[in-house]
Parts: C-alpha cells; structure tokens; sequence
C-alpha cells in the first residue's frame, strides 16, 4: 500500500516509477478483443473513481484500503446487484476476472473493462512482513482498456489478495517489470477461466 510518511508504521516504499503518458492511437483504442462488445462510433463510458468505500462486487472489500491493481466493468445491457454501472472490483485475479467470466456466462455483454494502468502512474512496492506489494490506484485517469493491457503474472510482487496480474498498457514496461521480478507476461486473450484456475491453484 502507498507509504504514509505521517504514519510511522507504515512500510516504507522500496521503489517508485517516474510516470509517464502513452499514446495511443484511435485505431488501437477502438480494438476489443474476446466476446467485449465491438466498440461502434458512438463513444463508450469512461472510466470513474473507485475510491469513496466503494465495496469489490465480487467479494465486498472495500476497493482502496488493499495493494494492487483494480478494475471496472461497464455492461451493455445489464447492471451489477445494487448499483448502476460499472461492476467495481478490488482485485482481477480474484474480483474482475472471476465476475467477468460469469457474467459471460450468464450472457452479459461488457461493454468496456478497465484496469489499473501501471505504466501511467507512480506506484510503489513496499515489502511488509516478507510480502511485496504493488500499491492501489483509484483515481479515474489510473484506467486503461483492460484488452490493450500486457498482465504480469507469477511475479513475487503481490496484489490485495495475493497472486495478481498486474497490467501495463506498455509491453516494454511489463516485460521490464516481469524481469525484475521473476515473473511472465500474458495478453488479455490469454487469461481463460481456465488458465485463472490454474494460475490461482499454482
């Protein structure tokens, strides 16, 4: 979790990133992959802030007091149970992912997903009890297209809930990071409910 130089408790941060914009450009924005509705002219929802004790739809945390990525899902016709849309979530490998195949499942269309986007924030990693955690993002400009993102994975940098993936809209950034960190890359068509139930079980 970010470093609190207030709280004398808190760990203190092992490493920051300096921030940096990526542009991409309208055709790549416009690209959804899987069974994502295909984006027409019209525009999509941007994302928003998860921060203000917003609860995770999946498993009712509330979404930026834990380490690692966050996520949001915006659906065509149908709305998660409680709130309008976006489905909100505190973690992918355990919230995002799990709902959005579901859902799937149940015949939901997403409309538009996004993620944290590490290669456009400051984030810190901070090591707490020989845990090593990525920090949280909720501001609504930390998102990015969750099908343009390259995830990290099976890395020893940790999420809110343990394994994570961990998502850079910058290939080089993730491939920097997973090396780092001892940990392999994937694309968004990569991640199945079966390759998640394998990588949670590993």
């Amino acid at each position: 979790m970010p470093h609190d130089p207030s709280d004398e408790s808190s760990p203190a941060p092992m490493a920051t990133r300096r921030s940096f914009t990526t542009a991409l450009s309208g055709t790549a924005l416009a690209a959804l992959a899987g069974c994502i509705g295909t984006r027409q002219s019209e525009s999509v929802p941007d994302p928003i802030d998860l921060g203000g004790e917003k609860t995770d739809d999946q498993g009712g945390m509330v979404i930026g007091l834990h380490a690692g990525p966050n996520g949001q899902i915006f659906y065509r016709d149908n709305a998660p149970k409680g709130h309008g849309n976006p489905a909100w979530f505190h973690t992918l490998s355990m919230g995002l992912f799990p709902y959005y195949f579901e859902h799937e499942r149940m015949g939901w269309t997403a409309e538009v997903v996004y993620v944290t986007d590490y290669s456009t924030v400051d984030y810190e990693l901070t090591e707490e009890d020989g845990r090593l955690s990525i920090s949280t993002h909720t501001a609504a400009e930390t998102f990015g297209d969750a099908t343009m993102m390259t995830y990290v994975v099976d890395s020893e940098v940790l999420g809110g809930m343990g394994a994570e993936l961990i998502p850079f809209s910058d290939t080089a950034d993730a491939e920097a990071f997973a090396s780092e960190h001892e940990g392999d890359t994937v694309e968004f068509d990569d991640v199945t409910p079966e390759w998640l139930d394998g990588y949670m079980r590993s």
